[in-house]
């Protein structure tokens, strides 16, 4: 089959922080794509607000770096899990990935991920040892480890003879010949990241007088342009201003015409008139299009395949604010607005589904996993949204008729005096120890089979009980039989039952209770949870009394009260907190926790109807 020489497509896929994102700013700074504006800011793929907050790449997203003849277009993708759907968006554009391995941690969850998803697609790997210059990397043990993955997956011999390279991202230095661990590479700059590059991936190839076949893979907005179609072209070409056909993924096809198409270069996506094989576009003109269509020949229409994505394993219903504080800083506060930007993200999202429930103001979303639906939730409250927001729950599914739940594999760091109390958490959790490995620094490595029900708030109780200092990552690995009750939360909530202001006078006598999450002057209504109880059950409390004045003088009249600080929760770990009958209200102000149902009468008769049931 004819090839494209002149053009590389790959794609940078690693577990979650271990450098994809620098090392796109080191190939572009090297290829000169920064240009005459100076030094760019680091991480510049990370364009979004809430990337550049959180330190995580949430979309995949495409650059174009020149080296030498040849065009190399780049495809960022996330490291998190619950993001995956970018991820096999991202594999369907290209030819070959660079897996990037830290080289302290090693290979972690979501290089299992990535990989697996690589090498099901047939994509050649070229492995990337990055953050070399570590004090504490072991590049050897790294790269065995690297290796056992490839086997762990099953991998053919082809796919096992990969070629690796060592990199420090930060510096932009690689090379192919083994540094000491903790040194930089020998070579002054990419090249030899480069070099490799273009010998190990493959360049574009077409079938030779085939019709035009473009795959949608993404899609972007511009404020002048409308929607935009992001497209890899698999055959034939493509021109600005071409009748083409639009292959829905029903099977159904209509004529649309391309009014503008663009090219990326380095930052900037620039006018094309036209497009080969193997090229990555953006097409505008066609409102509708959705992910996974195909633009076609209008007179010889092909469909291709359908991008297909893992399903969703977390789902939590989210609906319009029914607290008696709504309306206060959101603008967008009806069931009609929230329905509208939930299918509008639909559009762009293909790894979440939208569900109806029982009530018309509130719809399940389901997702692969808490942060995935945190994002969302988090992006909606900048928009000014007012949602409730109910408890994270798993999607079953019902195999040979029986239920069946999603497994985790779950990957623990930390330091090796907390082995006893992590082994005690996850027994609670119904965790299996599949591996346990002392790396004889001090720190251990375990690895576990865990429900995913099981670590639905599990992160902050582990972050308290190894002091910050643990390292905790997750995948979903497969569906296994319903592992029966899991202890949830061990402590019970603190419950306004009146509504007011908070008092510092009620505050410090509650405190001895539990761990409060609201100030004095906090406004507050019946049903609010005002902080979480040492003991298993739910207390009833009055955080608005206010200390009697008298006329007589008191020793102790004059006494501060001093207060221990609140615990402010965020979006996430209020997520993580809530238990069955409670549920997160989500406002651009504020995040409260409240019960579903607000007054204790109705809590009482819920209770006792769960109990005789």
């Amino acid at each position: 089959m004819p090839v494209r020489a002149d053009l590389r497509n790959v794609a940078i896929i690693a577990h979650v922080d271990h450098g994809k994102t620098t090392l796109v700013d080191a190939m572009l700074r090297q290829s000169g794509a920064f240009g005459e504006r100076g030094e760019a800011t680091d991480r510049v793929m990370d364009s979004m607000d809430l990337e550049r907050e959180k330190g995580i790449t949430i979309l995949a997203k495409n650059t174009a770096v020149r080296f030498g003849d040849v065009t190399i277009n780049i495809i960022d993708t996330p490291g998190h899990a619950d993001f995956g759907g970018e991820v096999e968006r991202g594999l369907a554009m290209v030819d070959g990935v660079l897996l990037l391995v830290d080289a302290s941690e090693g290979p972690l969850p979501q290089t299992r991920f990535v990989l697996r998803k690589a090498l099901a697609a047939r994509l050649p790997v070229v492995l990337v040892i990055n953050k070399v210059d570590r004090s504490d990397a072991r590049i050897s043990e790294v790269v065995d480890e690297a290796y056992e993955l490839f086997l762990d997956l099953d991998a053919d011999e082809d796919q096992i003879d990969f070629p690796i390279v060592y990199c420090n991202a930060k510096a932009g230095r690689a090379s192919t010949t083994r540094p000491e661990n903790g040194t930089s590479p020998d070579s002054p700059d990419l090249k030899p990241l480069f070099d490799l590059l273009l010998e190990a991936i493959p360049a574009p190839s077409h079938t030779e007088g085939a019709p035009l076949q473009a795959l949608v893979t993404n899609l972007d907005a511009s404020p002048y342009l409308g929607r935009l179609a992001l497209c890899r072209v698999h055959n034939g070409t493509i021109s600005r201003g071409q009748t083409v056909a639009l292959c829905r993924v029903d099977g159904s096809q209509q004529r649309v015409k391309i009014t503008e198409m663009l090219m990326t270069e380095a930052l900037e996506r620039v006018p094309a008139e036209q497009a080969g094989p193997g090229d990555i576009i953006a097409v505008a003109g066609i409102p509708d299009i959705m992910i996974g269509e195909t633009l076609a020949d209008a007179e010889d229409p092909h469909a291709l395949p359908v991008i297909t994505v893992d399903e969703p394993s977390i789902s939590m219903t989210i609906g319009v604010n029914t607290s008696p504080l709504a309306g206060r800083s959101g603008k967008k506060l009806t069931a009609r607005l929230l329905k509208n930007r939930l299918d509008a993200e639909l559009v762009g999202n293909v790894s979440i589904r939208v569900l109806p429930t029982e009530r018309p103001d509130t719809w399940e979303v389901q997702g692969r996993g808490e942060l995935a639906l945190a994002i969302l939730v988090e992006l909606m409250r900048r928009e000014e949204f007012e949602l409730t927001v109910g408890k994270p729950q798993v999607v079953t599914r019902e195999i040979d008729g029986k239920v069946h739940e999603p497994v985790e594999r779950l990957t623990i760091d930390a330091p090796e005096d907390y082995l006893g109390v992590l082994t005690q958490l996850l027994a609670l959790r119904k965790g299996r120890l599949e591996q346990m490995v002392n790396h004889g620094t001090g720190w251990i490595r375990l690895e576990y089979l865990v429900p995913a029900r099981g670590l639905i708030g599990f992160r902050t109780e582990f972050l308290t009980e190894t002091r910050g200092t643990g390292l905790l990552h997750h995948v979903f690995d497969r569906y296994e039989p319903w592992f029966g009750e899991l202890r949830t939360r061990a402590t019970g909530s603190m419950v306004a039952d009146r509504a007011g202001v908070a008092t510092a006078y009620a505050l410090f006598n509650l405190q001895d209770r539990g761990t409060m999450f609201v100030a004095p002057t906090t406004e507050l209504y019946e049903g609010m949870i005002v902080g979480e109880n040492s003991r298993a059950d739910d207390m009833d409390v009055n955080p608005t009394k206010e200390k009697k004045l008298t006329n007589m003088r008191s020793s102790t009249g004059d006494e501060l009260v001093r207060l221990t600080p609140h615990r402010q929760l965020s979006l996430e770990q209020a997520l993580e907190f809530c238990r069955e009958d409670e549920c997160v209200e989500v406002t651009p102000a504020t995040v409260r926790l409240r019960k579903v149902a607000l007054a204790a009468s109705e809590r009482e008769k819920l209770r006792s109807r769960r109990r005789t049931g």
